[in-house]
């Protein structure tokens, strides 16, 4: 029989903080949603404050900071359908479940857990007729939430109504569980066996695990890995560069190395949003160019294929390099495609976190491709 961890969703079900830390940390989670298991409560060294595990589950009182913005890429213009985004000319994305695996506290989409916000939808219905009606569209992402905190009958649905769909090649899963419950995934044979199915040669589906730190690279996190790509699913990972989490180059580094390992190919670091409650995770461009390069040099190819993006309104901005108090760009996506693969050399002044903290270059922004 299947033994699935129990959830808490309430701070006070979490003995290992004193009564205090309970009182404290409740006015956090009456605004935002709080989510933990006890599988993942165990990897957490409660000895430490400062654990990095403790640091992604956990609020903090720094949450209640409401400088910056709750949709900070403007997500809310991409809405073409209930619960589906389009920004990017092929990639469409359908938020389809309401509840997380894990909440974690740097989410930037942490807007969607507030009483009085409805962007998801478990209806699908009508993203589904406009990306049938868009031949443009060769991939979609199921996120919102988490697709894998689905009922597999849900998700089978909805794959089933995609693959009817000729032009949909590529659905990715985006999830946490992976790495907050791994035992959903392994211990669902029919789960596995309906990802087999839609999963087929000439058209994969993708998981986007989100490992933040290396010790969620559990034996049981392994398993879940190999599981999910024994029934043919191409698995990647992304994570922000979070301080007090995995910004240190050794960390950062050893997450890079037993991806690759493990054949979960490092996909995007992000530079954290400038989200409303998230300004403590935040790392300044300059520092956080300057860890990732000193991970990537400790580690293989493989880890080092890995890119330094910021997901901005106007579209994913590739972090190039940076020297002499100058920083250098490329549009990897863009709202407006005329701008995928424009340079951009731009003034780098100190602590810019984002792209609309630096100052335009004037000899050097409108540089060629």
């Amino acid at each position: 029989m299947a033994v699935q961890p129990n959830y808490f969703t309430r701070i006070e079900q979490v003995p290992e903080l004193t009564a205090e830390e309970q009182r404290q940390l409740r006015q956090i989670t009456e605004q935002y949603v709080f989510r933990l298991n006890d599988y993942y409560s165990g990897l957490i060294n409660w000895a430490d404050p400062n654990d990095p595990l403790r640091k992604l589950v956990i609020p903090s009182l720094t949450e209640l900071d409401e400088y910056g913005q709750l949709d900070a890429s403007n997500e809310y213009s991409n809405y073409v359908a209930p619960g589906c985004q389009h920004k990017y000319t092929t990639t469409a994305v359908l938020l389809v479940a309401e509840v997380c695996g894990a909440y974690c506290r740097f989410c930037f989409r942490k807007r969607l857990f507030k009483n009085d916000v409805h962007e998801t939808s478990l209806d699908i219905s009508e993203g589904v007729r406009y990306i049938a009606l868009h031949s443009e569209i060769n991939n979609v992402l199921l996120t919102g939430g988490d697709s894998l905190m689905l009922s597999t009958s849900k998700l089978k649905d909805i794959l089933h109504q995609l693959r009817a769909i000729p032009h949909v090649r590529i659905i990715r899963l985006g999830s946490k569980l992976t790495a907050f419950n791994p035992m959903r995934i392994y211990e669902d044979e029919h789960l596995l066996a309906v990802l087999s199915r839609y999963s087929r040669g000439d058209a994969r589906i993708y998981q986007m695990a989100h490992f933040n730190h290396p010790r969620e690279l559990t034996s049981k996190a392994l398993r879940a890995i190999s599981a999910l790509q024994a029934a043919g699913v191409i698995m990647v990972n992304q994570t922000p560069l979070l301080r007090g989490i995995n910004d240190n180059a050794n960390t950062l580094a050893e997450l890079l190395a037993r991806l690759s390992y493990a054949g979960v190919a490092p996909y995007y670091i992000f530079q954290n949003r400038p989200v409303a409650g998230n300004s403590a995770f935040v790392v300044p461009l300059a520092e956080g160019y300057r860890i990732i390069e000193a991970a990537k040099a400790k580690t293989s190819g493989l880890g080092k294929r890995v890119k330094y993006v910021m997901s901005h309104d106007s579209g994913k901005i590739e972090i190039l390099a940076v020297e002499d108090n100058q920083i250098y760009l490329k549009y990897h996506q863009a709202r407006d495609q005329s701008h995928v693969g424009k340079f951009l050399a731009l003034d780098l002044p100190p602590g810019a976190a984002w792209y609309d903290d630096l100052v335009q270059a004037p000899a050097t922004a409108n540089a060629a491709r």
